[in-house]
């Protein structure tokens, strides 16, 4: 016997069909024919909607997983989804599922870092997640101590046009870090800065305009590296792009991952500091990082993080800030020797 109306196209009494499934986008391809079961397969009430799963074409669930990636707000959205249904969960290592993975989807908490979310992250990345080798190259770069891996993760997702792997470079090839002081490489890093400016990294656009002002890597202009300032408070004020306290969940992982090893191991790092700009980046050599010239109690990876902490909060931090009012002038503090101002310049 055949029961009406069980094919996900008719329009007749759809109960028990999860509505995800009723949509069928064009272009995918989809029997027409109706569902056939028997009688005594259904149970006392309508069929199951995991039962409808099994009769449906591989396409069609490796398309509804990919938008169900895409979508997903945590990595729990996704794993509840696959654990529904044995046809399902046999799709989870689908190229098409985890290439389409949210950065929600991969945002991972150092309190939950294992061995299997090393594998997700590594098999989303070898899968063509862009979001996926930039988290994990960040992790092992900066957390794990494996640069060279932590560094190809990084190229692959600038390849791809990933403005944030594309900035996090920059500051690398800036800073040296991973290597030697003799290992930085200021035009490198210019070029990659614009770059993602290009793409409207708001970081880089206000590095970009430091670089400018201060000829760091580049030939001096004064007035372009002004507009790129205003440009891009302009741009943080307005609320686009991704602001200072909305980290990328890379930055969130590094931040948590050094605060846990503090207060439950009880490690010191005062030797490899942490950037005082929130961004979660530490030093891989001694003295990597700038320092506050004038209270000498923070230090930062960048200008860009700077300029940042310094309308945040360092304004008002500054032990000397007395002390730069001093015969009616305002004596900007530079971090380690740059001639970064301390207010943003703009």
């Amino acid at each position: 016997m055949v029961p009406k109306n069980t094919s996900p196209r008719c329009s007749g009494n759809n109960k028990g069909i999860p509505s995800l499934l009723l949509k069928v986008p064009a272009g995918v391809g989809y029997c027409h024919k109706r569902l056939r079961v028997s009688q005594s397969s259904l149970p006392s009430g309508d069929r199951s909607a995991t039962d409808l799963l099994d009769q449906l074409p591989e396409d069609l669930l490796i398309y509804i997983l990919s938008k169900l990636s895409s979508s997903a707000r945590s990595p729990s959205d996704l794993f509840n989804a696959l654990i529904s249904s044995k046809r399902l969960y046999s799709l989870r290592l689908n190229d098409s599922v985890l290439s389409e993975a949210s950065m929600e989807c991969l945002s991972i908490r150092p309190g939950k870092w294992s061995v299997s979310a090393h594998k997700f992250l590594r098999r989303c990345a070898l899968a063509g997640n862009l979001e996926a080798c930039f988290i994990l190259g960040m992790i092992r770069f900066y957390c794990l101590g494996n640069r060279t891996s932590g560094m190809s993760l990084l190229a692959r997702a600038a390849l791809g046009s990933h403005a944030s792997a594309m900035y996090s470079i920059a500051v690398i090839q800036f800073n040296g870090s991973g290597g030697t002081k003799s290992d930085k490489d200021l035009r490198a890093g210019v070029a990659l800065c614009a770059r993602a400016a290009a793409l409207g990294h708001l970081d880089a656009i206000r590095e970009l305009g430091h670089c400018l002002q201060d000829g760091y890597g580049v030939r001096r202009n004064v007035d372009a590296g002004r507009r790129c300032l205003i440009y891009a408070n302009y741009n943080e004020l307005v609320g686009v792009g991704r602001g200072p306290t909305d980290l990328h969940p890379a930055h969130r992982f590094i931040v948590g991952w050094y605060a846990d090893r503090r207060r439950v191991l009880n490690l010191n790092f005062d030797d490899l500091r942490l950037c005082s700009g929130g961004c979660g980046r530490t030093e891989t050599r001694r003295h990597e990082f700038r320092r506050c010239s004038v209270c000498g109690a923070v230090n930062y990876c960048s200008r860009a993080c700077q300029a940042r902490h310094w309308k945040e909060a360092h304004k008002g931090e500054c032990t000397a800030v007395e002390d730069w009012l001093l015969g009616g002038e305002l004596v900007r503090p530079t971090a380690g020797g740059g001639d970064v101002p301390a207010d943003g310049g703009a």
